[in-house]
């Protein structure tokens, strides 16, 4: 720009170049606070890798021994290690010139490159200093070199991985040699684009963040070389533990129980970061990684909830989060006592009966009886036992409830007087008469394990135009006596087994159970 000779235009022109100065100095204070705030995230992101680093390299070197082939591998480890500890440093020794050049210029970093502030931190005296930057980094070259430099690390970083797999292997290292060809103002080379007329405060982010890509280099050269050796490339899960995720945690009789069971693993050696989120709210993690999520049952019915889990990769920062549904059940706590077979108690027999708590836990449930005794099956129902009485009362009891049910006692019904299961009194041939040798008694239609014994009973044989002939007969059998009336029987005779007795399980004494007729054709 041609300075003009009128004194009025040319001071006109000397404030405006002074107002940009003033401008350019006047840069806010938060923004260089959001420089800083970058510059140490990028710090501690730095610590971690660093941290992750430094294990891997034995574990690769212990994993190069199984086989001889394996070696070349290991011999890596330190090449990789060493240009990234090279560059780092070179960084290093770069923002320290520039420091120094923008505070008290000692020819190193010392307390004359800083201000103390009214709240007794520091920070660099030539914070918003850019000439330094600019003659630094653009008019000296060392913002060219920087670059050269990084793209050189890059290349020697890929040498080490196998030429077969180096072509779909990448490294965080980037260069972009195009964008400041298309910048609006017009910049020189990358030097320039990037560090001209920057404040130093503004740089170090930079700088750090090309400190950065080294180490995640370096982390995934290494990671690579773990993998040719046959170790983990990342983490190293050592802790396992079986997870059971079930559809449905509440199911009624009839409904299908389905989950799914798998293995969970975790990195027990490893400073995994792990991030749970329900419903989007963040939940607290133990020192196992594991989160335990709570909610009040206010209301009833199916709930449902998603969680999420983050985990932080050690070794490259890289975040993966994976999310679920899952759901639960709220009802009412309720008891249901039946029994199984019939709605009454029968003495001398095992009457099974099922107790079902909805909302409790099997084992948490007490059942009592007040009229006989009550066991617990393998299968989970019960079995009552009865000797007298009217009435029995079961009692169910467990957190939060109680419940109870009355039952009718009653005894065995009477069983049938019969020769066989299928045979009683009648009209029948001698011949097949002359066959039975016993009465039994048959229980019909009596879903219970019981045996009714016959205890005694009155023979009578009634022969045409004779006198009745008696034999009272003790047990089932016939005996001698009774036997012989059989053995006469002809057409015409008519038998009666007459007050015929038996005895129950559960019977004190025997009882009359009615009489049989047999008349021979």
């Amino acid at each position: 720009m041609s300075i003009p000779k009128e004194p009025r235009q040319l001071m006109i022109n000397v404030m405006y170049l002074v107002l940009t100065a003033l401008l350019a100095l006047n840069v806010s204070a938060e923004i260089f606070n959001a420089f800083d705030m970058v510059n140490e995230g990028l710090k501690t992101a730095n610590k971690t890798l660093d941290n992750s680093n430094d294990k891997l390299p034995t574990v690769i070197k212990d994993g190069a021994k199984k086989k001889d082939e394996l070696q070349k591998y290991a011999d890596r480890v330190d090449v990789v290690r060493n240009l990234s500890k090279e560059g780092s440093n070179y960084i290093s020794d770069l923002v320290d010139h520039l420091i120094d050049e923008g505070g008290d210029r000692s020819g190193k970093v010392d307390d004359g490159d800083y201000v103390v502030l009214n709240n007794g931190e520091k920070e660099l005296r030539g914070k918003r200093n850019y000439d330094a930057t600019t003659r630094i980094m653009v008019d000296e070259g060392k913002g060219e070199e920087l670059k050269d430099k990084m793209l050189e690390y890059k290349q020697k970083m890929l040498e080490l991985i196998d030429p077969d797999d180096r072509k779909n292997f990448s490294l965080p290292i980037e260069i972009d040699e195009e964008k400041w060809t298309k910048s609006v103002n017009e910049k020189k080379n990358w030097a320039d684009f990037t560090f001209g007329h920057m404040p130093i405060g503004a740089t170090m982010p930079i700088f750090t963040k090309f400190q950065n890509d080294l180490k995640a280099s370096e982390a995934s050269v290494l990671n690579y070389l773990a993998s040719k050796v046959g170790t983990t490339t990342e983490v190293v899960f050592d802790e396992y533990r079986v997870v059971s995720a079930p559809k449905k945690t509440y199911l009624t009789r009839g409904e299908t129980f389905e989950t799914e069971i798998f293995l969970s693993a975790a990195a027990g050696n490893t400073n995994t970061g792990i991030s749970v989120n329900v419903n989007g709210t963040p939940v607290s993690t133990n020192s196992d990684g594991i989160a335990k999520f709570s909610a009040t049952a206010g209301t009833l019915g199916k709930k449902t909830y998603k969680a999420s889990i983050t985990v932080t990769n050690p070794v490259n920062n890289e975040k993966k989060t994976y999310t679920s549904d899952f759901e639960y059940e709220v009802g009412e706590k309720s008891v249901a006592i039946s029994a199984t077979k019939m709605n009454v108690f029968y003495m001398g027999v095992d009457n099974p009966i099922e107790v079902s708590a909805a909302g409790v836990n099997s084992n948490e449930i007490r059942v009592n009886i007040d009229n006989g005794s009550i066991s617990r099956n393998s299968d989970g129902t019960y079995t009552v036992k009865v000797s007298g009485g009217a009435e029995a009362n079961v009692s169910v009891s467990a957190p939060g409830m109680n419940a109870s049910k009355k039952f009718r006692v009653k005894r065995i019904p009477n069983p049938a007087p019969r020769f066989t299961p299928s045979q009683g009194g009648g009209v029948m041939g001698d011949g097949q008469f002359k066959a039975y040798s016993a009465l039994i008694a048959v229980l019909d239609q009596f879903d219970f394990d019981a045996r009714c014994d016959i205890t005694d009973y009155l023979l009578i044989r009634q022969a045409r135009r004779e006198d009745a002939e008696i034999s009272p007969n003790q047990g089932a059998r016939y005996n001698g006596k009774s036997s012989a009336l059989v053995a006469k029987a002809q057409s015409g005779d008519t038998y009666l087994f007459k007050d015929i007795k038996a005895r129950c399980p559960g019977d004190g004494a025997s009882r009359p159970i009615g009489d049989v007729i047999v008349n021979i054709k």
